[in-house]
C-alpha cells in the first residue's frame, strides 16, 4: 500500500466496497482513491489487478462509483432507480473482457487477462452491482445509520438488521459518541 493515503474499507461485497472508496459523504468526505495509482492498489487488493491507470480512467471509475452509490441508495430506500445511474452501470457492465472462474473451494472469482485494463475491472464491479441491486444475492441493501456516512452496504446478517456499513469505523464511532454523551449526562457513573 502506498503511504500517505487513507486505508481502504474492505468489505465482502465488491460493488459496495467500491462505493466505500468515498466515505463520510455527508460529513468531511474522505476520498480513498485520490490518484490513479491508488485505484490500481484498490483493484489489486480486490483481485482485479491491472498494470496501470490514467487520470481519465480514474474519472471513469469515479463515475461508476457514484452511479452504483446512487442506484444502491435508491434500492435500499425502495425508491425508483435513477435512470442515468442505471445507464452508466449497464454501459460499464457490457464493455469488459473478464471471465468468471470457479475456485477449488467452490467460489466464483473473476479473471482478467494479462492485457486487462481498468475498464475490464470496472465491468466486473458493474456486474457485481447489478447482481445485488437486482436482488439476485442473499441479503439486502441498507444504508449506514451514521448521519455523516449513510453509505449503501449489503447486509448479509441473519436478521438483515445491521445498522452500520462497518462496525469498526461507523459503528464504533457512534457507540463511543453515545458513551461520551452518557458520561456528560451522568458524570458519576462508571459505564
Amino acid at each position: 500500500m502506498r503511504a500517505g493515503f487513507p486505508d481502504f474499507r474492505l468489505g465482502k461485497v465488491l460493488a459496495t466496497s467500491f462505493t466505500g472508496t468515498l466515505s463520510e459523504r455527508h460529513g468531511d468526505a474522505v476520498e480513498r482513491i485520490p490518484t490513479p495509482h491508488r485505484l490500481v492498489d484498490w483493484l489489486a487488493v480486490n483481485d482485479l489487478a491491472v498494470a496501470s491507470c490514467t487520470t481519465a480512467q480514474l474519472d471513469l471509475a469515479r463515475e461508476l462509483r457514484e452511479s452504483i452509490h446512487a442506484a444502491a441508495t435508491a434500492a435500499a430506500l425502495q425508491d425508483a432507480l435513477p435512470a442515468s445511474a442505471v445507464q452508466v452501470i449497464n454501459d460499464y457492465s457490457v464493455q469488459g473482457r473478464a471471465a468468471a472462474i470457479l475456485t477449488p473451494e467452490g467460489e466464483r472469482r473473476w479473471r482478467l487477462s494479462p492485457a486487462s485494463c481498468v475498464e475490464d475491472a470496472l465491468s466486473v464491479i458493474a456486474a457485481d452491482a447489478i447482481s445485488i441491486i437486482a436482488g439476485e444475492r442473499d441479503g439486502k441493501l441498507a444504508l449506514c445509520a451514521s448521519p455523516t456516512c449513510q453509505a449503501a452496504f449489503f447486509d448479509t446478517s441473519q436478521s438483515r438488521t445491521r445498522k452500520w456499513c462497518d462496525m469498526n469505523t461507523c459503528g464504533n464511532r457512534q457507540k463511543k459518541a453515545r458513551f461520551y454523551a452518557n458520561q456528560r449526562k451522568n458524570p458519576g457513573s462508571a459505564g
